[in-house]
């Protein structure tokens, strides 16, 4: 049997989540419309770790609950090079989303749009240029960063 107050006992993890999109989505049923959410969270621990999940359920709460639980589960390790840029310059197509990242010298910060800005903060990432081309769709776009942020490598 479980104690309610277990919850309270565990220790705070060090990640931080980040709401990127909310969707509301509706279905016309004979009894009524029947609403829903989809949430976009992007998880990180600014320190190399970086993780995006999709949530859909009935309430907010319980869509960015289920996708903070789904990016926790796929967290990606990014490598830095010396603690604050990526290593090289990566390109990558995802669906209609190309993004170009490229690494910036010490003090440029994160020049980039807003979802791909979002990952890169949440990773750890200082100093980085960005560029989004092809769609606007948020989604798109965090997937495409994730998986060029998988395509780098070590010097």
């Amino acid at each position: 049997m479980r104690n309610r107050s277990d919850h309270i006992n565990q220790p705070e993890s060090s990640f931080e989540d980040r709401v990127v999109q909310v969707n509301r989505t509706s279905k016309k049923t004979s009894g009524g419309n029947r609403i829903g959410f989809s949430t976009l969270v992007v998880v990180g621990d600014r320190k190399g770790n970086v993780g995006a999940g999709l949530g859909k359920a009935k309430d907010v709460i319980s869509g960015i609950r289920k996708g903070s639980l789904y990016a926790k589960k796929h967290l990606l390790k990014v490598p830095l090079k010396d603690g604050r840029t990526i290593p090289h310059r990566v390109e990558v197509k995802f669906g209609a989303a190309k993004i170009f990242l490229k690494p910036a010298p010490k003090g440029s910060g994160i020049i980039a749009g807003s979802s791909v800005r979002t990952v890169l903060e949440l990773a750890g990432i200082k100093d980085v240029v960005g560029k989004i081309l092809g769609t606007n769709n948020k989604i798109t776009n965090v997937y495409a960063t994730m998986k060029a942020l998988g395509k780098l490598r070590t010097e």
